[in-house]
């Protein structure tokens, strides 16, 4: 399929055509790389129009299940929506799972929803690297809410929360540790925190997280924004908090443009963007230079080794990386 059919068909909303073109800006070939930045740049006067949500929590704590609830109370009032979920990649075989569309049956079947698992493979913390193409692409096919579902792993959190407009945090009710998963950075980048499974005899527990988790952030330092974190009580399973939960994400959305803070934080996560793709981008170059390929092997055999510190070795390497250029 040629990129302009691509293009026509993804701001048509064409579900076939936004997989195609997620899958261009996703691909590795630096031969499609030219189409790939066609079609970014096609695209970009259609966007921006939808609302960013950035979904974390640890593993068993009912991310799909929510996401697909939260989904479908969002077809039911007419609103359409994209899921990015991303998924561990293996470090041994580089495979990965790619199951959240079993997981989310009854949402994959809605016409309004669009499901896109994606393999999180060397990115920092399990945020695929062209998860911020994608939510383009979604939002130029006509898509309003854009949710990205992290593994909630390690530095997911702080990346998924850097290209989203709203970070929301998935806690789970007395999982032994009264403070399980309160840590500070997390905390700090948090907008909404739901306690998820509060049902039945669960109830107490999840009432008891929340009332240690508002007080945990009492003592935080005061955000820029003005905006005091809501702590909301959820049950995915019963659909029990979903409309309460559109509810405050409406108006923390609301106060971020009020507050001039909403166009503020998207353009400076653009300008993030770019120094970060180029980051990439000087590391492919690097790592692709004749000269370093020979000097990377024994080089990383002498720090192995400790016949020589990470620091020199580092040095050692760009120096003749820069003296052939």
């Amino acid at each position: 399929m040629r990129v302009d059919d691509i293009i026509k068909g993804v701001l048509k909303g064409h579900k076939r055509h936004l997989a195609k073109a997620i899958t261009l800006v996703e691909s590795k070939s630096l031969s499609k790389r030219e189409d790939a930045d066609k079609l970014l740049n096609s695209i970009l006067p259609y966007t921006g129009n939808s609302i960013r949500l950035g979904i974390s929590g640890v593993p068993g704590v009912g991310k799909s299940t929510f996401i697909e609830s939260f989904g479908k109370f969002l077809t039911s009032i007419n609103k359409k929506v994209a899921v990015l979920a991303v998924d561990p990649s293996s470090k041994i075989s580089g495979g990965s799972i790619l199951g959240d569309k079993t997981r989310m049956q009854e949402l994959a079947k809605d016409h309004d929803a669009f499901i896109r698992p994606s393999p999180s493979d060397e990115s920092l913390g399990g945020v695929a690297r062209k998860t911020r193409e994608s939510m383009l692409i979604c939002e130029a096919a006509g898509f309003d809410i854009i949710i990205v579902e992290t593994v909630g792993v390690g530095q997911s959190e702080i990346e998924v929360a850097s290209m989203v407009d709203c970070f929301t945090l998935l806690q789970l009710p007395g999982a032994g540790d009264e403070l399980q998963g309160i840590k500070k950075g997390i905390m700090e980048i948090s907008d909404i925190i739901l306690i998820n499974k509060s049902e039945g005899e669960n109830i107490h527990k999840a009432k008891l997280a929340k009332s240690q988790i508002e007080n945990a952030l009492h003592i935080l330092k005061g955000r820029d924004d003005n905006w005091i974190v809501k702590v909301l009580l959820v049950s995915a399973l019963n659909n029990e908090g979903i409309e309460r939960f559109w509810e405050v994400l409406l108006h923390f959305i609301t106060h971020m443009k009020n507050g001039n803070f909403f166009r503020a934080k998207r353009k400076k996560q653009s300008v993030d963007w770019m120094w970060k793709l180029l980051d990439d981008e000087l590391m492919r170059i690097f790592k692709s230079d004749g000269k370093i390929k020979e000097m990377l092997v024994s080089t990383e055999e002498e720090v192995r080794a400790g016949h020589i510190n990470p620091a020199s070795a580092a040095k050692t390497l760009l120096d003749a990386f820069l003296d052939k250029k």
